[in-house]
């Protein structure tokens, strides 16, 4: 007996057709590639590559700020129902999608969709039309691996297709986390912090280490603020201090001094 799987797909605002995302097959493929049993995709930021119809391939434009949005995850959803939207989804660049979807081996069910109602530019309006449009209904999906990175295939009975790969996180150090109107912070290799309160600037020592960091004293500058920025300057002086928790979740970042202080921060 086949075990079948409902995931629902989040997003927002208005209905559409159908929409989301996969499981897959078995074996070895040619060429390098390896065939994986995708029983569970879940949690994975999936990257739209290519949409074909027609033999025609459309391809996501290669814009830093299309790419750095642009993502499906699924989160299954033992109380899926036949509602509009639901709890994953995301985005291929442009607008909000979401979606329910059932998975029952290698096929794919992608019902009630919705997505946001943004006018997209050329050529990323383009490739978002014939995403959604091939995206619903009934898929077979197929997911290889290649040199440690997963992609996820789905087609549809007339040959049209969806490519994904599997997303690289963004790195913790490096990245420019926004804690909010004019501040953010900066980790280093070399195991400094570079930033803003929202007013003034700051750096120090920052040492990251086993789901930590452990900030040493922040030196700042001095300038005067109005008040109420003076005390958000306070309040996240006062978390970026001493060690700390995070977790990072694809493009967020949590720090937690302690329970009830914690900051959430995006990245750039």
């Amino acid at each position: 007996m086949k075990r079948t799987t409902r995931v629902k797909c989040a997003a927002t605002l208005a209905a559409v057709g159908t929409t989301l995302l996969a499981a897959c097959g078995t074996e070895s493929g040619a060429g390098g590639d390896s065939v994986k049993r995708a029983a569970d995709i879940t949690g994975i930021d999936w990257l739209p590559q290519k949409v074909t119809v027609d033999g025609k391939d459309y391809v996501l434009p290669k814009d830093a700020e299309t790419v750095q949005d642009a993502r499906i995850v699924f989160r299954p959803d033992a109380d899926a129902s036949r509602e509009d939207g639901g709890e994953s989804g995301g985005s291929v660049g442009c607008n909000s999608i979401g979606s329910d979807a059932e998975i029952d081996g290698d096929t794919v069910r992608i019902t009630d969709l919705v997505r946001t109602l943004i006018g997209c530019p050329d050529p990323l309006g383009e490739f978002e039309e014939q995403f959604v449009a091939v995206f619903q209904g009934t898929h077979k999906a197929r997911v290889t691996e290649r040199n440690g990175v997963s992609a996820l295939t789905l087609t549809s009975p007339g040959g049209d297709s969806i490519t994904f790969r599997e997303k690289e996180p963004l790195a913790l150090k490096g990245t420019r986390w926004f804690l909010g109107e004019n501040a953010y912070l900066t980790l280093t290799k070399d195991d400094t912090v570079t930033g803003s309160l929202g007013c003034n600037t700051f750096h120090g020592r920052a040492t990251v280490k086993d789901g930590t960091i452990e900030f040493g004293r922040l030196a700042t500058t001095r300038m005067m603020c109005a008040g109420p920025v003076m005390k958000t300057e306070r309040e996240l002086a006062g978390i970026l201090s001493g060690k700390v928790s995070y977790q990072q979740e694809h493009d967020s970042l949590k720090i937690t001094k302690a329970p009830g202080r914690s900051v959430t921060a995006r990245a750039e």
